[in-house]
């Protein structure tokens, strides 16, 4: 394959490959030409294009290799390191509007490399040695790793052994001495069909019945046996119309699949945990500490969006008004305190046994918390400032070729000096990210990316020393007596 190093290394190194994937019901010939998936793929080549126009934000050198790497693939060696992906993530966001499908691979890279080490300590596997080799093959060719973490669960009441059907959490369901065979399917997995290897890991804590469940490993993408079926969004056959005025966002989309594993096999060198169910929980927490900080990339799509709304307001002639600066102040604050509260986490970042960094829990499950309420009330104000057309405007085709297309031209104007064409596009741009195909990325994936709400809510209340307090306001008080310095 040889290493990527642009946008055009990175496209060839993903066509010709013998994927199953089914759209629609079809099954899909060639992902690159198809007009709903090569928006995502775009979205994913702009993670390679950055690196070369900001090298200092979107690479860094391989410990392992000697080499530039994608920031993506790196294992966060300082505080410095967790802030710079953050950066990087926001830069993304401002270039796409959209989800450019990094972040979980990488995250999950951060997680595997304290837990596998953490592993090999108490019972003296090999699992750690897997990963850095691992890690190391995917940096020579400075390739996308998707990340497979969220199961279809299926009676939420139960743990995996006590399903009915026993593959509603990937499993494994035969071994040999050369490795495993695992069975059952991964929902809401981003960028997977765009990446070139995929890390499967389990999603909740895990009990030693549970033992054929506690399974991560690294697999191909078209690996035998996988089958993925891609994910409807909203409007997403725009694409396939033609023009580009319905489209809103006319370069970049997200992607979403669900993954089935019908008895795909890991070789042992690329398996991180095989049966140890103790971990399992420490692995899901580490991983969403990271990945819950990494949604600072909404703020990124947030920027798109205000500046999408701030135009609207000037193409209307009302951007002088007092109640529309201050709705854009409030779409501001609102969008900075998920950078903020996400780049206090990174900041806060403290080494672990393996000697990686890791960002601040609480911190992290706070930006979280943020983006799942604060992205909703942009894009409400966003709407409110873009006015009703947002929702019920004719179609580009009337708009530019139909026999109405002079009068809705004459009849969509706003202010004399701004053509109706652009008019129309914010428009749609604005469509496309609260109630479209991008409003997946911003809004849907911003309530459930990561675990829900509530999930945050337990760890943020985990990770507040009440005690604590409530000790400092006694020492203030003078029930307790304070200590002389």
């Amino acid at each position: 394959m040889g290493k990527i190093v642009d946008k055009k290394s990175y496209l060839n190194s993903i066509s010709n490959r013998n994927l199953k994937i089914y759209l629609m019901g079809e099954l899909v010939e060639n992902p690159l030409n198809h007009p709903i998936i090569r928006p995502s793929i775009e979205a994913m080549a702009e993670t390679y294009e950055l690196a070369i126009k900001e090298p200092k934000l979107a690479s860094v050198k391989s410990p392992y290799t000697g080499e530039n790497i994608n920031r993506f693939l790196h294992i966060a060696e300082s505080p410095e390191d967790l802030f710079l992906q953050n950066k990087m993530q926001r830069k993304l966001g401002q270039l796409t509007g959209t989800c450019f499908q990094r972040c979980v691979g990488m995250d999950a890279f951060n997680a595997l490399h304290s837990v596998t080490y953490e592993i090999d300590e108490k019972y003296n596997s090999q699992y750690h040695s897997n990963f850095v080799n691992f890690l190391t093959e995917m940096h020579k060719d400075n390739l996308v790793v998707g990340g497979a973490m969220t199961d279809v669960k299926g009676d939420r009441s139960k743990l995996p052994h006590e399903q009915e059907d026993e593959d509603l959490y990937l499993r494994i369901v035969d071994r040999n001495k050369d490795g495993v065979f695992v069975k059952g399917a991964k929902a809401h997995q981003t960028g997977c069909i765009n990446s070139h290897w995929m890390v499967v890991m389990p999603t909740l804590r895990l009990t030693d019945k549970d033992r054929d469940y506690a399974i991560v490993g690294a697999i191909p993408v078209d690996a035998e046996g996988i089958t993925y079926i891609y994910g409807r969004q909203s409007c997403d056959t725009r694409s396939m119309e033609p023009g580009e005025y319905d489209v809103g966002n006319k370069y970049f989309a997200g992607q979403e699949a669900m993954v089935i594993f019908d008895n795909v096999f890991i070789p042992n060198k690329y398996i991180f945990m095989n049966g140890e169910f103790d971990f399992a929980s420490m692995l899901v927490e580490r991983f969403t500490t990271y990945h819950r900080r990494s949604y600072v990339c909404k703020s990124g799509v947030g920027d798109v969006l205000i500046g999408a709304a701030a135009t609207v307001a000037e193409y209307n002639g009302v951007e002088e008004s007092s109640h529309i600066k201050d709705k854009l102040v409030e779409m501001n604050k609102l969008n900075e305190t998920i950078y903020a509260t996400g780049i206090a986490s990174s900041l806060q970042g403290s080494v672990t046994r393996s000697g990686n960094y890791i960002n601040d829990d609480l911190l992290a499950n706070v930006c979280k918390q943020h983006v799942t309420k604060e992205t909703f009330e942009i894009g409400r104000l966003a709407q409110d400032l873009a006015g009703g057309l947002v929702g019920s405007m004719p179609s580009g085709i009337d708009f530019n070729e139909g026999v109405m297309s002079d009068d809705l031209k004459k009849y969509l104007k706003g202010k004399n000096d701004i053509n109706s064409e652009d008019r129309v596009k914010i428009l749609r741009l604005i469509e496309n990210m609260t109630l479209g195909r991008n409003a997946v990325a911003y809004l849907t994936e911003s309530l459930h990316g990561a675990g829900s709400p509530q999930a945050q809510r337990v760890q943020i209340r985990r990770g507040i020393d009440i005690e604590k307090k409530k000790e400092l306001a006694k020492n203030l008080s003078g029930i307790t007596e304070r200590e002389q310095h």
